[in-house]
């Protein structure tokens, strides 16, 4: 299994949304992945009456049943709102032109593919878009005890190696150690 990163730079984060600003599905895919905790699993399953005109979404996750309840914040339910205009509410929100299915997971990690190699990136993945929002979210709100439970996990540790934290500590405790 590959080990995949968050993506640590804010800067890198709006140069990829423009990467992909010719391609509104993928552009999509990419904000939408890194601003909730979903994986691409369930990311990839939604349909436009999940999320338009919605204040929060709510799924039942496929890896484990769980349900899980997001608020959405306002700047994104406007960019859901632009991005589904004209589209049906049982249309999915990231078609594949192969017929009336959603994109799959390697048609996904296709697309994230393509900024890893325009932008030099390594160790970017589908689970990267879930690991950024973890590690921003993280970042942010210094609670790491909410985002285990947005992510569902059952203890702080495994948080924070998830989203790349424990890594980052690891760094810079030996960056400048030398004997």
């Amino acid at each position: 299994m590959e080990i995949v990163q968050p993506i640590r730079d804010k800067k890198l984060i709006q140069e990829i949304k423009k990467f992909y600003a010719k391609k509104p599905r993928d552009q999509f895919l990419f904000t939408l992945g890194i601003n909730i905790a979903l994986r691409i699993s369930d990311l990839l399953e939604l349909k436009v009456k999940d999320l338009r005109n919605k204040e929060y979404i709510n799924v039942l996750e496929t890896k484990n049943g769980n349900k899980r309840k997001q608020k959405l914040p306002a700047p994104l339910q406007k960019l859901i709102n632009e991005y589904t205009k004209g589209m049906d509410e049982n249309d999915y929100l990231f078609p594949s032109q192969k017929g009336d299915k959603p994109i799959s997971r390697i048609q996904a990690h296709r697309i994230l593919e393509k900024a890893e190699k325009h932008f030099n990136l390594e160790e970017i993945g589908t689970h990267s878009l879930r690991k950024t929002f973890g590690y921003w979210h993280y970042q942010q709100n210094k609670d790491v005890a909410i985002l285990q439970r947005l992510f569902g996990h059952s203890a702080p540790s495994i948080t924070l190696r998830y989203i790349g934290i424990e890594q980052d500590e690891l760094d810079k405790s030996t960056e400048n150690f030398f004997l």
